[in-house]
């Protein structure tokens, strides 16, 4: 398990992160979320080892992670972090780099596990390519298959679908999870993006004012979100007498003492997004069709 304790950094002076405290329990996925500059990159580099503790500690079961001024290399063989600078051999090809670090010594070994890393970022058909003619998403992709090859104890993910399109994101996102916890692999992923973490986070940390103001089930921060930094992670949200509510939780009726304004209706999938003005404040609505601007509509709250 990963144990982070009493951790306090700052590139200067003034801390970024101030008195951190979490586990990570074998084979966990665990988000982290927060506005930039909220230090969820910083935390990630600190747990690699990247940077000395000014205070706490850091443990991976019995091996405490120290900094640079311990180690000549950074990091340790039983944990990998893939950053957004993904630090490839842009001159070899794709299978090449994923098999960088397996051993020469059993080439049939080596070759199975590298064309099951290739399945798992969906890039069979370019085992041959350099990765220098790739584009940023499939360069993306080689950095996690490489990340994953020598089978780590804990992965550490700084927005891993980033720079992958949306075409290719969804399935993508279900392979590496997926094959994470089928390796019992911990994870700690560092995202902006609400679907990362919903479908496949045993639990989401929230980073804020230099440190963790939640941390609970994705489902149970949903559902519940006790502070609109939270809530505005996963959707369009409003505040309405001090409480908040996600925009499919008002509805428009015929009648109600909730009296609003169209501003203007946009079109969000299955549904649109109705932009109202109720007592001098801008709120949202979900709503099954468009409404013209100037319509007076009637709301009520679900809960």
């Amino acid at each position: 398990m990963l144990q982070v304790k009493h951790l306090s950094f700052g590139y200067t002076k003034k801390y970024i992160l101030k008195d951190i405290n979490f586990t990570i329990k074998s084979g966990e996925n665990i988000a982290i979320i927060g506005e930039s500059g909220s230090g969820k990159s910083t935390l990630l580099k600190l747990i690699f080892g990247e940077y000395d503790l000014e205070q706490g500690q850091i443990f991976w079961k019995n091996t405490e992670i120290l900094g640079p001024k311990n180690n000549l290399v950074v990091g340790y063989d039983f944990m990998k972090y893939v950053t957004q600078e993904f630090d490839l051999m842009p001159y070899t090809t794709v299978e090449n780099n994923i098999g960088k670090y397996l051993s020469r010594f059993y080439p049939e070994e080596k070759q199975k596990r590298t064309n099951e890393l290739l399945k798992v970022v969906e890039l069979e058909a370019f085992a041959n390519v350099k990765v220098k003619t790739l584009s940023g998403g499939q360069k993306q992709r080689v950095a996690l298959a490489r990340a994953l090859a020598k089978q780590p104890e804990i992965i550490l993910l700084d927005e891993p679908f980033s720079h992958i399109d949306n075409f290719k994101k969804q399935s993508l996102r279900r392979s590496i999870f997926r094959y994470l916890k089928n390796n019992s692999i911990s994870c700690l992923v560092a995202t902006h993006d609400k679907n990362d973490v919903l479908g496949f986070a045993d639990e989401m940390m929230v980073l804020n004012n230099k440190t963790i103001i939640a941390k609970d089930k994705p489902q149970n921060l949903y559902k519940a979100p006790k502070l609109p930094l939270i809530a505005s992670f996963f959707e369009e949200f409003n505040v309405i007498n001090n409480k908040i509510y996600y925009t499919h939780e008002l509805k428009i009726v015929d009648d109600s003492d909730l009296k609003a304004t169209v501003k203007q209706s946009y079109f969000d999938g299955n549904s649109w997004l109705v932009e109202v003005l109720y007592n001098n404040q801008h709120i949202f609505i979900s709503h099954h069709n468009s409404l013209h601007k100037g319509d007076i509509i009637y709301f009520t709250l679900l809960k």
